[in-house]
Formats: C-alpha cells, sequence, structure tokens
C-alpha cells in the first residue's frame, strides 16, 4: 500500500498543469481544503475553497458516454476502502465532487428534484472511489477497474453499476461562493474520524471504445491543496 500511495505522490508531483477546454481557471485553483468533524451531530463537513467560484465551471457536454468530461473537486484520503463500503482491496480512497452533463450515475438520487433522477449528472455531487496509478493518462491515476464477470468484488449497494471502484452515496453538497461542501454522517465512513487527506482538483473523460485506456481516468490536474499530494492535513474536530 505504501509503495503504491509513494508512485501516486510522485505522479501528481511531477505533473504539468495545463488547460483542457479552459476549464483551468480561477474556480478550481485551491486556497484551502478542510474536513471538520461535528461530534454533536456526528457528520463531517468536507469543503474546498478556490480563487474563484466554487462549481461554477462545468463540463461542455459532449453529446455521448464516450469521451464525456468530467470535472472534479476530490478529497484523496488514507481511508480504508472498507471504511466507504467497498470489499478491501489497494489503492487511495477518494471522496470525489463532480459534474458531468452526458450521463447520470446517481439512480438513486434526484439531485436537481425534478422528479426525473436520471437526468441531473451536471449537478454537483459525490462519490467514493478508489484511484491507482495509471501511466495511460497524462494525470497519472485512474478510477480501479475490474472484470464483471469477477464475482468477489464487494461494492456498496449504492454503486451507480458500472465495472470499477465507484459508489454514488448522495450525500448533500452545497456550494457557496468560493467553497464547496459535502456533509457526510459519521456512521457512512465507519465513524472515522482520524484521517489524513489532502485537496485536489481535476479534469477527468470517460472511454467506451478503447481498451488501452481506463474507463474512467485523471488527463488534468488543476491543483493540489498540499503541492505534492502528501494527504497532510487532518480532520479538524468540534
Amino acid at each position: 500500500m505504501k509503495s503504491i500511495q509513494f508512485l501516486l505522490v510522485l505522479s501528481f508531483f511531477t505533473l504539468s498543469i495545463s488547460a483542457q477546454r479552459n476549464y483551468d481557471g480561477n474556480d478550481f485553483r485551491i486556497t484551502n481544503a478542510e474536513v471538520i468533524y461535528q461530534k454533536d451531530l456526528d457528520i463531517m463537513v468536507w469543503s474546498i475553497s478556490v480563487k474563484g467560484k466554487a462549481g461554477n465551471t462545468v463540463p461542455v457536454k459532449n453529446g455521448a458516454l464516450d469521451g464525456a468530461p468530467v470535472l472534479g473537486y476530490v478529497f484523496p484520503t488514507t481511508l480504508k476502502s472498507t471504511d466507504v463500503g467497498f470489499g478491501k482491496t489497494e489503492g487511495i480512497v477518494a471522496l470525489a465532487l463532480t459534474s458531468h452533463p452526458d450521463f447520470d450515475d446517481t439512480p438513486l438520487w434526484d439531485e436537481n428534484n425534478d422528479k426525473n433522477y436520471a437526468n441531473d449528472g451536471v449537478v454537483w455531487h459525490p462519490h467514493w472511489v478508489v484511484l491507482t496509478e495509471d501511466k495511460r493518462v497524462k494525470g497519472g491515476l485512474s478510477v480501479k477497474q475490474f472484470k464483471k464477470a469477477d464475482k468477489t468484488v464487494v461494492l456498496p449497494p449504492t454503486n451507480p453499476g458500472m465495472p470499477m471502484y465507484m459508489d454514488s452515496p448522495g450525500y448533500p453538497v452545497l456550494t457557496q461562493k468560493n467553497t464547496i461542501k459535502v456533509i457526510v454522517p459519521g456512521y457512512r465512513i465507519n465513524h472515522q474520524t482520524d484521517f489524513r487527506y489532502d485537496g485536489v482538483t481535476a479534469f477527468m473523460k470517460v472511454n467506451t471504445s478503447n481498451e488501452n485506456l481506463p474507463l474512467l481516468g485523471v488527463y488534468e490536474v488543476y491543483a493540489v491543496s498540499s503541492g505534492n499530494l502528501s494527504l497532510p492535513y487532518k480532520v479538524k474536530k468540534q
């Protein structure tokens, strides 16, 4: 596990930060990343603040799932995969707040409250993912995949049905001026309050046509709160 984390740190640290369809701007320039545990309510408030307006920039629609753009405010953590409902597996457990207008991967949730559960992928929403090193994409990371026939893989019941370590937990996401926040109940992360984390903004892309590329890879990293993905931040407790 430590060797994988070390490789991922090196991969992020050596990335060149470049633009992708003009998404790289102040809306993704991180000024602060924070996780606060409120003991009286047993909730955690995760937040990323930026120079611009958090959540204001969303992807331009691609018109197809293959090549669909995904933007994300991401919290890589030291949590274990089993803490968030996955089976035991290697990789970096991350909470990603994403927007993608070409598809909806939260079939249980109606984020825009229009009674249609399949049309709100562009609304900022959370995913638990397991990230692994992937040199096939410029960002050096992808969401960990598995073969559909592999019956040993354990996913939370709220997963979107894709052959990768991804969950759609349905936590509320709020965008307020320069900050995007997500509220996570303590029991949904195995009551862990002593993990470490970092803050990242990134451009990702879906691939369904090229077997030599990941299903969901990181193609651009716009900012890393710590500067080197060292996961230095501790949960603050109130």
